[in-house]
C-alpha cells in the first residue's frame, strides 16, 4: 500500500481526554498503516469529515516537533505529572516509527519528568525501547498493553492486515517482563461469532500467561458510524452468513450485555485460572549509569 507521511509540527502535544479512565493522551503520529477494519478511530476520522473508509491509513501525519513541545508542556508549574496514555488514537509503533523515533524521544522526555505514563501497541518495534522503559520504570508508574484479541491466525489476517503477527507481540511482552517492565495483554476486540470461541479465548490467555503478562483485560467490539460500515463491509467479504446477526446485534453501537457480559466473565475466570490477575513483577534492577542516557529531542 502506497503511504504519504506528512512532516508537519505539532502546537501541542498532550491531549486532555474526557469520557476515558485516563485524563491526557499523547500520539506522536496521526493516521495508522495497520488498518484494522475494527478501529474506533474511523468515527472519529468520519466525524471530522476525513476518509474512514479503505483511504483511513493511506496518508500520516508525522509530528516532527511533538517531543519538543512535551518538554516544554512538562515543564509548567501547572503540570501535576497526571498519566499520559501513549497510542489512544494510533499505534505508536506503526512502521514510521522505525524512522522518525519519535515515540522513543517522547519517552525519554517522559523519563527525564519522572512522568507515568501507559502505552496500548500491537508494534513489537517496542522492545527497541525497553533502556528507555526499564529506566522509567524506576521514576514512574509505566504500564504497556499489547493488544492481542486473538491468536487465529485467518482472523488475523482478516482484521488486522498492517500488523505483525500476534505472537511476535506476546514475545515482545515476554522481552519487556523479563526487563522489569509492567506488561500486560489487551484482548480487543472479541468479535462475536468471530474470535469468541472459548478455545480461542484460552489460548490467548494461556499465551499470554507463559509470555509473563502482568495483567489482562478484554473488551467486546463496539461500531459506531465509520467504524461500523467499513467493519460490515468486510464481514461482508470475510464471514458473508454473519452479516444478519452483525446488523441485529449492532442495531446500536455497543451489543447488548447479555451478548457482551458472559464474554466477559468468561475471560476474567480464565484470569483467575492461569493466575495472570496474581502475577507480580520481581524488583526492578536500575540500568547502570541512568544519569548518562542520552535525552536528544
Amino acid at each position: 500500500m502506497d503511504v504519504e507521511y506528512r512532516e508537519e509540527p505539532c502546537r501541542s502535544a498532550l491531549n486532555r481526554v474526557q469520557g476515558m479512565d485516563f485524563a491526557w493522551s499523547l500520539n506522536p503520529y496521526m493516521g495508522c498503516v495497520h488498518r484494522c477494519t475494527f478501529c474506533y478511530v474511523r468515527a472519529y476520522e468520519l466525524r471530522a469529515d476525513r476518509p474512514a473508509d479503505d483511504r483511513y491509513g493511506r496518508s500520516i501525519r508525522v509530528k516532527v516537533n511533538v517531543a519538543e513541545v512535551l518538554k516544554s508542556e512538562l515543564a509548567r508549574p501547572s503540570w501535576r505529572r497526571e498519566g499520559v496514555a501513549i497510542g489512544a488514537a494510533t499505534d505508536p509503533y506503526q512502521p514510521a516509527e522505525g524512522r522518525y523515533r519519535l515515540t522513543r524521544r517522547c519517552l525519554e522526555v517522559l523519563s527525564a519528568a519522572r512522568n507515568p505514563f501507559s502505552i496500548v501497541t500491537r508494534g513489537p518495534m517496542i522492545v527497541r525501547d525497553v533502556d528507555v522503559l526499564q529506566t522509567a520504570s524506576t521514576r514512574a508508574a509505566v504500564h504497556v498493553s499489547f493488544s492481542v484479541p486473538t491468536l487465529d491466525r485467518e482472523v488475523w489476517r482478516r482484521t488486522e492486515p498492517g500488523t505483525a503477527p500476534p505472537r511476535q507481540r506476546l514475545r515482545a511482552l515476554q522481552r519487556l517482563v523479563e526487563a522489569g517492565v509492567d506488561a500486560g495483554v489487551g484482548m480487543a476486540p472479541i468479535l462475536p461469532g468471530i474470535s469468541d470461541d472459548p478455545a480461542q479465548l484460552e489460548e490467548v490467555v494461556r499465551a499470554a500467561r507463559e509470555a509473563g503478562a502482568t495483567g489482562l483485560w478484554c473488551n467486546v467490539l463496539h461500531l459506531r458510524p465509520g467504524t461500523r460500515e467499513h467493519f460490515l463491509e468486510s464481514l461482508a467479504r470475510h464471514w458473508p452468513t454473519l452479516l444478519p446477526h452483525y446488523e441485529q446485534l449492532y442495531r446500536t453501537p455497543y451489543p447488548d450485555r447479555h451478548e457482551s457480559d458472559p464474554l466477559k466473565a468468561r475471560v476474567a475466570a480464565l484470569r483467575a485460572e492461569y493466575a495472570i490477575a496474581d502475577r507480580r513483577l520481581r524488583p526492578l534492577v536500575p540500568p547502570a549509569a541512568p544519569e548518562q542516557m542520552s535525552l536528544t529531542i
